[in-house]
C-alpha cells in the first residue's frame, strides 16, 4: 500500500467544485485501469456523521479487510455546495483505490456484517456506492509533462 501526501489544488480540483475538504489519509496515486470505490454519505434533515470515528476507526478497519488489493484510500469532508451558502450535498465521501474489483467484492462480502454493523457508530446515513474504472489521468496543474 502506497502512503503519500497529496497536494491539493483547490480551485481546480473536483473536490473544490463540490465543496469538500480532503483528508488525505493515504492519498491516491492512481493509474489507468485501477478501480475507485466511492462511498457517498448524503446530507439531509436529521442526518448525522462522526468524521473522527470514520477517519480513525471505520475506514482503517475496511482498509485492513482489503489487504494487498488496496492501493490507497482517502476521505472528503463536505463543507458546502456549489456556493458557500448552499448546503453540502454529501456529509462525507470515502474512496478506496484497488487493483481488482473481484478481490474487493470478495473481501467486502466476507466482512459485510462487520462493516454494516459499524455504521451505527458514526452515521445514520445509508451510503451510496459507486465503483468506477480509472480511465484518464492528467498531470497536476502547473506541472510540465
Amino acid at each position: 500500500m502506497k502512503v503519500k501526501i497529496k497536494s491539493l489544488v483547490p480551485v481546480f480540483s473536483l473536490i473544490a467544485l463540490i465543496g469538500c475538504k480532503s483528508f488525505p489519509i493515504e492519498s491516491p496515486n492512481p493509474t489507468k485501469g485501477e478501480f475507485k470505490v466511492m462511498i457517498l454519505y448524503s446530507n439531509g434533515e436529521g442526518k448525522t456523521f462522526d468524521m473522527a470515528y470514520y477517519e480513525k476507526k471505520h475506514m482503517p478497519m475496511v482498509a485492513g479487510f482489503l489487504g494487498d488489493n488496496l492501493v490507497s484510500y482517502e476521505i472528503d469532508k463536505g463543507l458546502s455546495g456549489r456556493t458557500p451558502d448552499e448546503k453540502v450535498p454529501f456529509l462525507a465521501i470515502g474512496y478506496f483505490y484497488v487493483n481488482s474489483i473481484e478481490q474487493y467484492n470478495m473481501a467486502i462480502g466476507q466482512h459485510r456484517d462487520a462493516i454494516v454493523d459499524d455504521f451505527k457508530n458514526y452515521t445514520n446515513v445509508l451510503p451510496l456506492i459507486q465503483i468506477s474504472e480509472i480511465q484518464l489521468l492528467s498531470p497536476p496543474l502547473g506541472k510540465d509533462q
